[in-house]
């Protein structure tokens, strides 16, 4: 490991080419540097400085010292910083997954907001479908878990809040058969045309909502797609009815009375108590917050 004084003299004769105007850089003498160089040769047993030309330069194996030795200190720079963010109460990295029901959009400025804390803290935001939501927090590959739906499953330290309700919606596009049908639709009827759903992205065995024994299914990756593919008449269902607001008005898609109609989800967000990092608590008291946690569940309407 090269001290920052041997760092720096690497630099400044590569950039001035002379001994002397590297000292001039540095503010030493010319003889206390043409010492310290030679003394890095003989450290290395390596030919470092390339003394027949005109110019001083560095040779490869100069090169190589030099940008190598710059990498080793930036890295250890950055250790360092992590070691003290660490030891001040902030994690190194913290993992939220959202369920894929919730737009990432609506966390754009609580991200900027947490930028502004300049905790170090690297975040990793990915989402999830239905049971991989809890999935993910249950095998440890979340922190925190957003939007996650259905009761919260047992989980060692599993601490959990209660975001609010999502409301539903059963729409169809008007050109599709059910589209012209009128009174509220029996699962019977419902049953005949294809369902298009989210796929669960957990390992097991793979849920959807709304879905009836039997019933045909387009699954689809995210919620928007399974919108796009209602309003393109490829299928029926559930749709979150803020999502939709905008396309129910256009007439892009028609709402449907149904005759066993759909409850609303309850959206949690969930932790594990063995983890109680700054970055965490900050999070945790920003989804708190009614006005953010309605944000995420009302979402950003489609335009229509």
């Amino acid at each position: 490991m090269l001290t920052e004084d041997e760092l720096a003299l690497l630099e400044a004769i590569r950039e001035t080419g002379s001994l002397s105007r590297a000292a001039v850089r540095l503010g030493r003498a010319p003889s206390t540097i043409s010492h310290a160089a030679r003394q890095l040769e003989a450290r290395f047993d390596a030919l470092l400085f390339d003394r027949r030309r005109y110019r001083l330069q560095l040779t490869p194996a100069g090169h190589l010292l030099a940008q190598e030795a710059a990498r080793l200190m930036n890295d250890v720079a950055r250790l360092t910083r992590r070691v003290k963010q660490v030891a001040g109460g902030w994690e190194d990295r913290l993992h939220i997954v959202t369920d894929e029901i919730l737009e990432f959009d609506t966390l754009l400025p609580v991200i900027r907001a947490f930028d502004k804390l300049e905790s170090g803290v690297s975040l990793r935001i990915t989402h999830e479908v239905l049971g991989g939501t809890w999935e993910a927090l249950r095998e440890g590959r979340a922190d925190l878990v957003i939007g996650a739906t259905n009761e919260p499953p047992a989980i060692p330290q599993l601490r959990w809040a209660e975001l609010g309700r999502m409301e539903w919606v059963f729409a169809v596009s008007p050109r599709h058969p059910l589209g012209k049908v009128s009174g509220p639709l029996s699962q019977q009827v419902v049953s005949t045309h294809r369902s298009v759903v989210v796929a669960d992205s957990s390992r097991g065995a793979g849920r959807g909502y709304g879905v009836v024994g039997g019933q045909a299914t387009l699954a689809v990756p995210t919620m928007r797609a399974k919108i796009l593919a209602q309003c393109d008449g490829l299928g029926i269902g559930w749709l979150p009815h803020h999502r939709v607001s905008a396309l129910l008005k256009s007439g892009a898609l028609v709402e449907k009375a149904m005759a066993d109609p759909r409850e609303p989800n309850v959206l949690f967000a969930a932790w594990r108590g063995d983890h109680d990092g700054r970055a965490l608590a900050w999070w945790l008291e920003q989804i708190r917050q009614p006005r953010l946690a309605k944000r995420l569940i009302d979402g950003v309407p489609l335009p229509a």
